[in-house]
Parts: C-alpha cells; sequence; structure tokens
C-alpha cells in the first residue's frame, strides 16, 4: 500500500487538460471539505509548471469557497508577465464552474544579493520531543470515540511540537507555537517539490496560534473555523524532508478574524520561508 506521502506527491503530480489547464484530484478521505494547504500546493506545482528556470520567491492566495473533496479540482494558469528577472503567474482553481480558490505567485531568476535574517528562537530539537504518535496516543484519553482513526492515520509530513495543544479540551494558551516537521519520507531532489510540500505543510498548524488564547476547539460544532487567505515567501533553498523549524504567533484577532505569521528555520538556524495566514474563528448562534 502506498504511503501516505507517496500519496500526496500522486495528488500533486497534476493531470495537464490543455495549454495552462490542470486537473487536481482530493484524497479519498472522510472530509467534509479540501484541506486548503492541498489547494495552495497544487495551485503552486500547475503555476511552475508554465515557468522555465525560475524559482517561486513568494505566494498570495484566498480561499474563496469551501472546496468539495469528491470532484476533482480545475486550476487556470493566467500568465501575467514574463519579465527579464521575474515571472509573474495568477491560478483559478474551479469546481462546479465556480472559482473556489485564486493565488498569484512570483517567480525569480537566481541571483545574489545582500544578506541577513532574524535568529531562530530557543526550543527542543526535533529528537528531544514526543514523537505524533506518542503525543496522538496520549490525546486519544480525552478524544471522542469517532476520532480515533484520524488520530490513528498515516500522515504525509510528521509534526513534533515543543507547545502542544490539546484539540479536544483546550487550555487559554499564550498564540505561540513551535512546531518541527519534515516530510515522512525522502524527497525526489526537486526543488518546486519541495516548496509544494512546504506550503502543504504550511498550513496544517498554522491558524491553531490565533485560537489559542481562547480555548477554542475545532471540533466544537458551534465554531466556524477556515482558512481566509495563505500568503509564503521562500527566502532560501531547504529540503522539506530534512526537518524544519516552524515558529508562529497571533499579534491579533478581531472581527470574527484570527492573524497569523510564522518562520520557517532548517536545523541549523536557516530562515528559508515566512508565512502569514487570516482565518475565520467564528461562534455560531
Amino acid at each position: 500500500m502506498p504511503s501516505a506521502l507517496d500519496r500526496l506527491l500522486d495528488l500533486l503530480d497534476l493531470e495537464p487538460i490543455e495549454v495552462n489547464l490542470f486537473r487536481g484530484r482530493s484524497p479519498q478521505e472522510d472530509r467534509q471539505r479540501v484541506f486548503g494547504g492541498q489547494v495552495l500546493a497544487q495551485a503552486l506545482v500547475s503555476a511552475v509548471r508554465t515557468v522555465e528556470g525560475r524559482s517561486a520567491h513568494s505566494l498570495h492566495a484566498y480561499f474563496l469557497r469551501p472546496g468539495d473533496p469528491t470532484v476533482p479540482i480545475l486550476y487556470e494558469v493566467d500568465r501575467i508577465r514574463d519579465g527579464k528577472s521575474f515571472t509573474t503567474r495568477r491560478v483559478v482553481a474551479v469546481q462546479h464552474g465556480r472559482a473556489i480558490f485564486n493565488m498569484s505567485i512570483s517567480f525569480q531568476e537566481e541571483e545574489a544579493g545582500f544578506e541577513h535574517q532574524a535568529a531562530m528562537p530557543e526550543a527542543p530539537r526535533a529528537d528531544e520531543l514526543p514523537t505524533q504518535k506518542e503525543r496522538n496516543a496520549e490525546l486519544k484519553a480525552s478524544a471522542p470515540n469517532d476520532v480515533g482513526d484520524w488520530l490513528d492515520r498515516d500522515r504525509p509530513i510528521e509534526e513534533r511540537s515543543a507547545d502542544p495543544i490539546n484539540y479536544f479540551e483546550p487550555e487559554v494558551q499564550e498564540p505561540y507555537q513551535r512546531v518541527w516537521l519534515r516530510a515522512q519520507g525522502k524527497l525526489p531532489d526537486d526543488p518546486a517539490l519541495h516548496q509544494a510540500v512546504l506550503a502543504y505543510a504550511s498550513d496544517l498548524t498554522l491558524l491553531d496560534t490565533s485560537a489559542m488564547p481562547h480555548a477554542i476547539s475545532f471540533f466544537d460544532d458551534a465554531m466556524q473555523i477556515a482558512s481566509l487567505d495563505h500568503a509564503m515567501w521562500f527566502h532560501r533553498p531547504f529540503r522539506a524532508d530534512d526537518w524544519l523549524f516552524y515558529v508562529s504567533d497571533s499579534p491579533s484577532a478581531s472581527g470574527g478574524r484570527g492573524f497569523n505569521r510564522g518562520s520557517i528555520f532548517t536545523a541549523d538556524g536557516l530562515l528559508v520561508a515566512s508565512v502569514t495566514q487570516e482565518g475565520l474563528l467564528r461562534k455560531q448562534g
């Protein structure tokens, strides 16, 4: 049976339908909507397929409607500009004849320049923290019976948290998270694929950060929780199958929205990516 990582890589291998048009699938899982990180990664892959000799350095996306996991997603790429140093693409994801997501991506030729970066915050190393399986085994004690399979499922990305959250019995915490993550296996030596896998992984924990001060459970039926937008900047090369340190904070929540920002470092402290996201945090009724 293919591993979860193999299945993710298969999802990222989009089917070309026509010039600038690609088709993506969703995993056969019991989901009410498509995971936002999947759409981010697939949209990035579709744009990469229309660019040669340049790497993505930034993306800015909006989630417009919930994605339907039971039908394919069409990715329409608009070749906005091919300049001397930069290339710009716009991607619209479509289901049932309506846009569910759009994203602008900028690509740049490799070039040298000035260098500085923020320092990586202190944290235990990944091998000093409980594995995700060990942590999920502890969570089962407070989890509803119907989510046991969800906790036990094979995952394409391994996470080890220095600031764990109990999603079933949340407590008030500072809006600050430190998480180690990496792909669950070796990836091909394709930098664009490593960017797509990291884009997928960047959406796994970020929205949680703005919920931490309010002890919000993502399993509370009275809550509406969803990503509204997502921006990402790639600063330096990296491998998504090596440990990466993802630190995030949430400086504000207001108007039914929570704002989050993240920095991603290699294990030796190199800042490789930055992320921001605003998400819906709305209590119904």
